[in-house]
């Protein structure tokens, strides 16, 4: 058994033992949307059923938006809620064939656009979707760009094609890194050897931590994984500084063990222009912080989970995790 499906064993043993509670708020009895409720925590969150394979399903949960599992316990106790339900089981194996044609994001290790049509699609649409997806519904790589032409195309027809949000929050998503990677390769033409490196930094970076840079810029979420002494700090504030200067960044947000806090007030005071806060001391006190202007402002782990509100509110553009491990216990 992989790690995967050890995960979503787990998961799916966990939500068949839970008692939520669960509200039909779509339009059929098993390929519908949810509301799942934990009558504890009060917590509610939206699914969609669409089939029982890993992938198939939503939620709107935070450990589904993260996991890369394509399931949750959420979407498990869903599907085992619907298959003890009278026909449920056999409605599940059928599979879905929906009345409507419709777009929806396949959730796995790698997140994909797909179309499903209709049990009566129009040919006209089944032939205008064979210029955008491949024969298993996915939407061609090199499409994304050309995707409103579809939209636009379908819209035309009498017929209903429903697009949902995560579609378009990922399309969005897609363009943006390939615009943030034209951006990054226009600025620094011959990458670590780039007249942009300079005056990025106070001193002079090593190629491999320029590369670094570039790399963690370009990608817009990754891990620097370098040996300690190999300048990861360096790497990191190289990148903030890159995305600053090309992506409008502004607010950078650095989450650190409290031991850290000060180390890496003094680091950004020796490598880089920029104004800097170290959020402490009591709630209030810390509110107060949040609410100073300052490009950098630098938190412990331990008050992440109580000053949620704080930082959503302050909304920052970057987030730096230290020992970034750390962040799975908050």
């Amino acid at each position: 058994m992989s790690i995967e499906e050890w995960q979503r064993a787990l998961r799916r043993q966990f939500g068949v033992e839970q008692r939520f509670q669960i509200e039909n708020t779509g339009e059929e009895p098993v390929f519908s949307e949810f509301r799942v409720t934990n009558p504890i925590s009060k917590n509610s969150y939206r699914g969609a059923i669409r089939g029982s394979e890993p992938g198939d399903n939503f939620c709107s949960c935070p450990d589904f938006a993260t996991n890369t599992l394509g399931t949750c316990k959420h979407v498990e106790f869903m599907l085992a809620t619907l298959a003890r339900r009278r026909g449920g089981k056999s409605a599940l194996k059928a599979g879905f064939q929906p009345a409507y044609s419709e777009m929806f994001l396949q959730y796995g290790a790698r997140r994909e656009i797909r179309f499903r049509p209709a049990r009566a699609c129009p040919p006209e649409l089944v032939q205008l979707a064979g210029d955008f997806f491949a024969p298993d519904g996915r939407l061609l790589p090199e499409k994304y760009t050309a995707f409103d032409r579809f939209l636009s195309g379908a819209r035309r027809l009498d017929h209903e094609l429903r697009c949902y949000d995560d579609v378009l929050a990922f399309l969005a998503e897609v363009r943006d890194a390939e615009r943030r990677r034209e951006r990054i390769e226009r600025v620094f033409p011959q990458g670590v050897h780039s007249a942009a490196f300079e005056n990025l930094l106070k001193i002079s970076m090593y190629d491999y931590q320029r590369e670094g840079a570039l790399f963690a810029a370009r990608a817009g979420r990754s891990l620097i994984g370098d040996e300690m002494g190999l300048g990861k700090t360096i790497q990191a504030l190289a990148a903030a500084e890159i995305m600053a200067h090309e992506l409008g960044v502004d607010r950078v947000l650095v989450i650190c063990p409290t031991s850290l806090k000060h180390q890496w007030e003094r680091e950004i005071a020796r490598f880089v222009e920029r104004t800097v806060a170290v959020i402490g001391g009591l709630q209030a006190r810390r509110a107060e912080q949040f609410g100073t202007a300052s490009f950098f402002k630098i938190m412990n782990y331990d008050t992440v989970h109580s000053d949620l509100d704080l930082i959503q509110a302050w909304s920052p553009d970057l987030v730096i995790l230290d020992e970034a491990q750390r962040i799975k216990n908050w």
